[in-house]
């Protein structure tokens, strides 16, 4: 279910593969529609697009999956067991280290102190890792790790994107890392998910609400780095590939970078409403594993007047 952890790279680079785009010219262009883009299955992944663009991430997990998974993928969160949808995130198993880290007192200064001594003004390093990484990335996906041949196909185009957009990219501007750190810094304190304990006692449903601030945070660094996420939102089309019964094919059209991802997604039926086949199977295989899992202890009873004291 989980990356591998040689594969955690790819993942950052490729899990949110729909948010990323360049805007490509100061000029508004207005998308042409997709074949199909009427259709229920087309416009159950723009659906869950528009959410992102509006910051929705307690409705996207609402509508990523049918009413009684969500539930259950809530019940698993408080246990501990699920992370969904967050493990739909590159890295996932950092972002509540990344949180915390923000959120340490002082964590403005010393971050920044820690970025001039590593990253600050190094362009031509940072851009050879990107490059580097790039093709590290696209070989990796195409030919390694757990992914279904949709996801090879889209990802390898993602990462390539990715890579040409990072080599353009300010990431060693000193100045928009000050930027960077003095707003997210206190929107991941706001959020006081620092720790997994946190994390079970908010609830996937109240941990997505709390994390929302960040999210717009999060957002608008892409943007000052080159990236606008929400153009990518609102300039996502979808069209229908193909339908058979409680299976269909969705074609994605976006731009990213200087390119434009044309890729296919499948979707399936369930409770007479479509859903991302890649969600429905990453949640099933969380819940799976959920119900493998051994039960925890039980509580021991409180004490009463007959209770023998403890050694």
């Amino acid at each position: 279910m989980k990356p591998k952890p040689s594969a955690s790279v790819v993942r950052a680079l490729a899990a949110l593969v729909l948010p990323l785009a360049l805007l490509g010219a100061c000029k508004k262009r207005v998308p042409e529609e997709l074949a199909g883009a009427a259709s229920e299955p087309a416009a159950a992944v723009r659906q869950l697009a528009a959410h992102l663009q509006r910051n929705d991430l307690e409705g996207f997990a609402r509508d990523a999956v049918p009413p009684a998974t969500h539930a259950r993928l809530d019940a698993a969160w408080r246990a501990g067991q699920s992370r969904w949808p967050l493990t739909e995130l590159p890295l996932d198993d950092k972002l509540v280290p990344m949180l915390a880290a923000l959120a340490a007192p002082d964590a403005e200064k010393t971050l920044q102190r820690s970025f001039d001594r590593q990253f600050a003004r190094q362009d031509r390093d940072l851009k050879e890792a990107a490059r580097t990484l790039g093709l590290f990335g696209v070989q990796y996906v195409k030919n390694e790790g757990d992914y279904t041949q949709e996801e090879r196909d889209h990802y390898a185009q993602v990462i390539a994107a990715l890579g040409e957009w990072a080599q353009q990219a300010p990431l060693g501007d000193p100045a928009l890392a000050r930027t960077t750190l003095s707003r997210l810094a206190p929107a991941a304190r706001r959020s006081g998910l620092t720790t997994e304990q946190a994390l079970s006692d908010a609830g996937m449903t109240g941990s997505l609400r709390r994390l929302t601030p960040f999210f717009i945070e999060a957002k608008a660094t892409f943007a000052r780095y080159g990236l606008p996420l929400d153009t990518t939102f609102a300039d996502l089309r979808t069209g229908l590939v193909d339908q058979k019964g409680d299976a269909a094919t969705v074609r994605i059209h976006y731009p990213l970078g200087e390119r434009e991802i044309d890729t296919v997604v499948s979707l399936t039926r369930r409770e007479g409403r479509w859903y991302l086949s890649d969600y429905l199977r990453h949640a099933d295989d969380v819940l799976a594993a959920a119900a493998a899992a051994p039960a925890p202890p039980p509580s021991p009873p409180p004490p009463g007047p007959d209770t023998p004291p403890q050694p």
